[in-house]
């Protein structure tokens, strides 16, 4: 199972050193990229020599080496094609051309830990007159030289990157989060977030131009890039929601956008990572989970549970979400759950090691043992969960209300062998409609709010803000009290 615990996580690391506000939330299902199209005028960008850096927390669509192509880089004509992509879970490099040549690199590992920011550094420089060292590709600071596809290309070689429309093929789309093809349209989007791109022209830099191992952890985090860019060369920081394709770089190298909006911009960092739904621990083939792993819904007569990725033992924590549920009979439960093993189907997760507030009925439930407690929730209600696990105790709010000012006792025997660590738990399933659930641990979601709240460290927005000694799930609430 793939659970991120404190800040122990390969990625992602809350430092004081160099913070990084915001990240760009990217959905494959509404087609959402950035692009630039690069026509008959102008010059090329330098095609030879350049480098790519990017923070990206990917969530897969689907839990699988094979799994679809989802471009962080992507750049097409008639007849070329360049990108930097998952191809499910290794990570690819490849530029292919008729004209300008080919070279690929597709590494070994794979990257499935989507609690994860993943570093990833990509440089093309084919005027090296050392063959294996004109395509390199870095993942957190290191170097991957194990690759399932290793094709260099020859000298001097130009990237189909930076490409101009010269005539002959075509305007060239170039693309972040996706790509256009002049004859098939775009496709191949990423899902999840983007935080910190760069693309440096004119120069082949190591990953330590933007980050650095942590002396305590050793975990690679973030650092401020000190770096020339070039003519052509921009910085994309994602700090300005009314302008979110705009370079920060300074040389005004902005970036269109195709169905991204304000509501895109997350607080879901590198250096301030936040609980999600976990996109590969789920349970329910009817059911879906969107809006970069925020937001979970199942199909009238289905099933689906999941847990968030963050499993703190001690601390108090606050998280709230919203329901849609059609049919008097379906179900959407939100709660925490102690038994970390697995996601087995619905009535076997009602066995044992969680506690959850039922919508549409008055009543939690204690395992499998319901009980009349607190308000009936409608749909639209929000819902919020306080987890003191320094007292365990279980409290649900109705629109910032609580249900019960003593809360539940979860420090029963009910739970003993299934450990001290709790995760947030949803459960949505029932006949006869569908039900759904938008989640908001802080960092992103997908329902409007009016109030904006945040936690006494600052950290989250939310509808309802937390109690007092209450505080969002992220690495760097985590790293204090967690």
């Amino acid at each position: 199972m793939e659970t991120l615990q404190r800040t122990a996580n390969r990625g992602s690391i809350s430092t004081a050193a160099y913070e990084i506000d915001n990240s760009l939330k990217l959905e494959s299902a509404n087609a959402e990229y950035l692009y630039v199209t690069r026509d008959a005028s102008g010059s090329d960008w330098n095609r030879l020599l350049w480098t790519a850096s990017m923070w990206v927390k990917h969530i897969p669509t689907e839990d699988s080496a094979t799994a679809p192509k989802e471009r962080m880089f992507g750049a097409s004509d008639a007849q070329s094609d360049f990108d930097i992509r998952f191809r499910g879970q290794p990570i690819g490099f490849r530029n292919n051309s008729d004209v300008d040549g080919v070279g690929e690199l597709r590494t070994t590992a794979v990257y499935r830990d989507i609690s994860a920011w993943y570093h990833v550094v990509a440089v093309w420089d084919t005027a090296n007159g050392t063959a294996g060292n004109r395509m390199r590709l870095y993942v957190n600071g290191e170097e991957v030289t194990d690759f399932s596809v290793d094709t260099q290309p020859s000298q001097n070689e130009k990237s189909i990157w930076g490409k101009k429309n010269d005539g002959t093929d075509g305007d060239v789309v170039h693309a972040i989060g996706g790509y256009v093809n002049a004859s098939t349209g775009a496709a191949q989007f990423l899902n999840g977030y983007l935080a910190e791109v760069h693309w440096v022209e004119g120069a082949a830099l190591a990953p330590t131009e933007f980050g650095e191992f942590d002396s305590a952890s050793g975990i690679w985090k973030p650092k401020e890039a000190d770096v020339t860019y070039g003519t052509n060369g921009f910085y994309l920081n994602f700090d300005d929601s009314s302008a979110l394709g705009a370079d920060s770089s300074g040389n005004s190298n902005n970036w269109s956008l195709n169905n991204i909006a304000a509501a895109d911009q997350s607080t879901d960092t590198p250096t301030n990572n936040f609980c999600t739904f976990n996109a590969i621990n789920m349970y329910g083939s009817t059911a879906t989970l969107a809006e970069g792993a925020t937001f979970t819904a199942s199909t009238g007569n289905g099933a689906f549970t999941t847990y968030g990725t963050m499993a703190p033992s001690s601390g108090k924590w606050w998280w709230e979400g919203k329901i849609q549920v059609n049919g008097s009979t379906a179900y959407a439960c939100i709660g925490a759950t102690t038994n970390l093993a697995g996601l087995p189907a619905v009535s076997a997760q009602l066995s044992g090691g969680h506690v959850i507030k039922l919508a549409k009925g008055q009543k939690w439930v204690l395992n499998d043992t319901g009980y009349n407690y607190g308000a009936q929730y409608e749909d639209g209600s929000i819902i919020n969960i306080g987890l003191d696990l320094d007292n365990r105790r279980f409290y649900s709010y109705k629109n910032g209300t609580v249900d019960d000012a003593n809360g539940i006792d979860i420090s029963s025997t009910t739970f003993d062998g299934f450990g001290s660590q709790w995760m947030p738990l949803v459960i949505t399933y029932g006949d006869g409609g569908a039900s759904s659930y938008e989640i908001n641990f802080g960092g992103y979601r997908t329902y409007s709010i009016s109030s904006a709240a945040s936690d006494a460290n600052g950290y989250g927005t939310f509808e309802y803000a937390p109690p007092s000694g209450y505080y969002s799930l992220c690495t760097k609430n985590l790293a204090e009290y967690g």
